[in-house]
């Protein structure tokens, strides 16, 4: 994984002396919370219901032991003994003082690590698929190209004041693990017939108030011109950008509005003029990047193991996936025990994790996008082990990909923009189907719940949706059919007329009971309902 070099060093720790005296004279009373605001939100530093909430940035989801233990220390030294890991795999702490942040990121520094790009009007943290460097369809580890990105759009002159919040994910498989036709941004890497590698690029993809799908505006782009593409993106969208609406100022309003032609028309314009005048690619610094990921030191060892203990089989079954090394694996970690919080982790079930990728897995370990963790290479003959421990801390739920492994945003529990709870709403829906022993019988299902029309919960793209909304001042829940974030990617339909906290879960379990009563062999909920549709899902919820 990358590593600082002085440069980086010097320019963390620069902001974390520039945001300790901004802090400090916040407290004193010397800058108002309006002068405040822009100051801490460059910083990852949010006012919630009550308290401070801090984000921290894991760029595209990659981090070593040494970071994880930070992140336990911070947790139970500044919070209340947990984290809260999120969709851009990032990490959030909710009941943070303003007067220990400076000291928060001070420590997070030392162990190369920031708050920056979390929030605010700015190119925020790069994301990837959870699985890269590991998985056995990639063309290419993508994770030094968002590297690049992150270098290049960390404190980019001409784009730290964006219309609106600006987001990248970049892949490099057919299989879409990282959402990413629904970024601003969304590259994936791929490979001709001829052998030449380059970028596919996807522009005005996201989800929120008004949910697109990126249209392709390139399909192929020198991988050494990345980063030169990307900016005559940016450079279009800074120039047209609403500023005046931030529910018009999102890039996916203005390519609407221009049409994907107009706007590829002005992208390949400000792109061939860039090159014109002798904007280099950064072939260089992308070499030197390159040497932090290369593999480790992969050793032979059993292909198959002893499946003789069903709860083991099980998990594995559910929550591993296949290697480009025959000999291991990439584990999933669950965040999602039955009747838990979706993404939330203690300090000591950080300081597992961090120790079983000390031993297990290169000492390298990922947030993924689905709100849990990964080891991302391990050993099949070590396997047993790594579950085993993982069981004994609560960490063993073999639910991935499951009705069980929900995504939900922390909602009213914790937000102020939001309008009803999502935490429990997960935790009652989990506990619901666990117990019936319904989870199994359903299969793959993926249900996202959002507290509120911004979408953190990602509850468009769920083949399942949950959308908390305020109906005369009471919590009511809009259900949501048929969305996918993947390589298939669709909006979600809303079903009709929304339902109070116990009619959404009964609502559930009848489309859940429709799907079981329809589908063909083979056929996941969300081929059934491309199949037959919304009407039966209807029927059953409305009569």
């Amino acid at each position: 994984m990358y590593q600082y070099d002085s440069y980086d060093q010097a320019m963390v720790d620069a902001r974390v002396e520039e945001f300790r005296d901004q802090a400090r004279r916040r407290l004193e009373g010397k800058l108002t919370e309006d002068q405040f605001k822009p100051l801490r939100l460059m910083n990852g530093l949010y006012l919630q219901l009550h308290a401070y909430m801090l984000r921290v940035a894991v760029p595209y989801g990659t981090l070593n032991s040494q970071q994880m233990e930070a992140l336990a220390d911070i947790a139970e030294k500044y919070d209340r003994g947990y984290g809260h890991f999120t969709t851009r795999q990032n990490i959030q702490y909710n009941w943070i003082k303003l007067e220990d942040a400076a000291d928060i990121l001070a420590d997070l520094s030392r162990v190369e690590m920031h708050a920056i790009q979390t929030s605010g009007n700015c190119i925020r943290n790069i994301s990837s698929d959870h699985f890269a460097g590991a998985a056995a369809d990639e063309v290419v580890d993508p994770r030094p190209y968002a590297e690049l990105l992150r270098q290049w759009s960390s404190f980019h002159p001409e784009f730290t004041y964006l219309p609106r919040k600006f987001k990248i994910a970049v892949i490099a498989s057919e299989k879409d693990r990282a959402a990413m036709r629904l970024h601003d941004i969304g590259i994936r890497i791929v490979r001709r017939d001829a052998g030449e590698i380059g970028a596919q690029f996807y522009v005005g993809g996201g989800m929120g108030r008004t949910p697109m799908i990126a249209p392709l505006v390139r399909d192929f782009v020198p991988l050494d011109q990345l980063i030169t593409y990307a900016e005559a993106c940016l450079r279009v969208y800074n120039r047209y950008g609403r500023r005046d609406n931030k529910y018009k100022a999102r890039i996916k309003i203005l390519v609407h509005e221009l049409g994907a032609a107009e706007y590829t028309r002005q992208v390949e314009e400000e792109f061939a003029h860039m090159l014109a005048v002798g904007v280099e690619p950064p072939r260089e610094e992308l070499a030197r990047i390159a040497t932090y990921f290369a593999d480790p030191a992969f050793a032979e060892g059993p292909k198959t193991l002893d499946r003789s203990d069903p709860d083991f089989a099980l998990w594995v079954d559910r929550n591993t996936h296949r290697h480009k090394h025959d000999a291991y694996v990439s584990a999933v970690i669950s965040l999602k025990p039955v009747g838990g919080i979706p993404g939330d982790a203690t300090a000591d079930q950080m300081r597992l994790v961090a120790k079983l990728a000390r031993d297990y897995s290169f000492d390298e370990l990922r947030v993924m996008h689905t709100q849990n963790l990964l080891l991302p290479h391990v050993r099949i003959a070590d396997l047993h082990a790594v579950w085993t421990a993982l069981d004994q801390a609560g960490l063993g739920a073999p639910n991935m990909d499951t009705i069980e492994d929900i995504i939900a945003c922390p909602g009213l529990d914790y937000c102020s923009l939001a309008n009803a709870r999502s935490i429990p709403l997960a935790q009652r829906i989990s506990e619901r189907f666990a117990q019936a022993g319904r989870t199994e019988v359903v299969g793959e299902l993926k249900l996202k719940i959002s507290g509120c029309i911004n979408a953190c919960g990602h509850h468009h793209a769920g083949h399942i949706g949950i959308l908390g909304v305020d109906k005369k001042g009471t919590e009511n829940y809009q259900l949501s059919l048929g969305g996918s974030e993947a390589e298939d990617v669709s909006l979600a339909k809303i079903t009709g007329p929304g339902f109070d906290e116990d009619g959404v879960i009964a609502a559930v379990e009848k489309v859940t009971d429709v799907y079981l009563a329809s589908r063909t062999d083979g056929e996941r909920f969300l081929d059934t309902y491309r199949r037959i549709g919304m009407e039966p899902f209807k029927e059953a919820l409305y009569g």
